[in-house]
């Protein structure tokens, strides 16, 4: 797979753009970011379709404006997706690589999902029977100065904290955590994970090398939600977005599959996602 872009350099310099010069996302740029998302694959599930949106105006005229933090945006990226198994997970996957890929053009973008009002867009979107729309993301050139309050909110949010490798990766059972030297040539596409954006930060991933296999776990946070998307799946196709394409660019080779694990070494909350067997 050609990503087209250096992952590590652009997983570092990506973070959520709220504020947004008036510049236009010329229509060469916007076709060759759909030209790109058509090559998209994931191992976990249904394709994901991408669309643009004029947030000026829908096909009705409806003024479809900004949410939340969000200022001066001029253009969003739509995501839709058949309401299949795995269908979350593969969107993260997807969506995270297309991000990573418009960061690497300059562009802005940040994920919001349960925070906007789905209606407004809707009709812009064409949305096909059976598809969920959970995702979309405003897209454009970072303004030059952040507004008042911007650091703060992210400090909220806790964007530049991750958690450490020992609340994160397991060897053999999760009473020992999995050391760098350990991980030897997976150390890179493991950090690589651990820097993943998520969900006001939760960081809802566990991975445990079992018999020198790669399990991919979601960990998960229980609390009230006022969002019907289930953000914490989409989360985990993130964070095997940025394991998978740090392992291809590193030259490692394996696949995923499906496995099962047994249910009672698994820490409460826990679920089984994928594998990663190495070759």
């Amino acid at each position: 797979m050609n990503i087209g872009f250096p992952v590590q350099e652009t997983i570092q310099q990506r973070y959520s753009v709220r504020t947004y010069d008036a510049k236009p996302v010329n229509e060469t740029i916007r076709q060759d970011i759909l030209n790109y998302a058509k090559t998209l694959t994931n191992p976990l599930g249904p394709h994901t379709r991408f669309q643009f949106i004029d947030v000026t105006t829908s096909d009705q005229g409806q003024k479809l404006g900004t949410y939340g933090f969000i200022k001066g945006a001029s253009l969003f990226l739509g995501s839709t997706i058949p309401d299949e198994p795995g269908a979350l997970e593969a969107l993260g996957y997807e969506y995270e690589q297309l991000i990573l890929y418009m960061t690497s053009l300059g562009l802005g973008t940040c994920w919001l999902g349960g925070t906007f009002n789905r209606s407004a867009f809707a009709s812009a979107m064409e949305i096909r029977e059976g598809d969920l729309f959970p995702i979309l993301s405003p897209v454009g050139y970072p303004a030059a100065k952040k507004r008042i309050g911007e650091d703060f909110f992210r400090r909220a949010l806790k964007a530049n904290q991750r958690k450490p490798w020992d609340k994160l990766f397991f060897a053999e059972d999760f009473s020992f955590p999995l050391t760098k030297e350990a991980a030897e040539l997976y150390q890179y596409p493991l950090e690589m994970l651990r820097l993943a954006p998520s969900a006001v930060n939760n960081q809802p991933w566990r991975v445990l090398l079992k018999d020198g296999i790669y399990h991919f776990l979601l960990y998960r946070f229980t609390g009230e939600s006022s969002s019907s998307i289930d953000m914490q799946r989409i989360d985990l196709g993130i964070a095997i977005c940025h394991f998978h394409l740090a392992a291809l660019e590193a030259g490692l080779t394996g696949h995923f599959e499906k496995l099962s694990l047994t249910a009672d070494i698994l820490p409460k909350n826990t679920s089984y996602i994928i594998s990663w067997i190495p070759a």
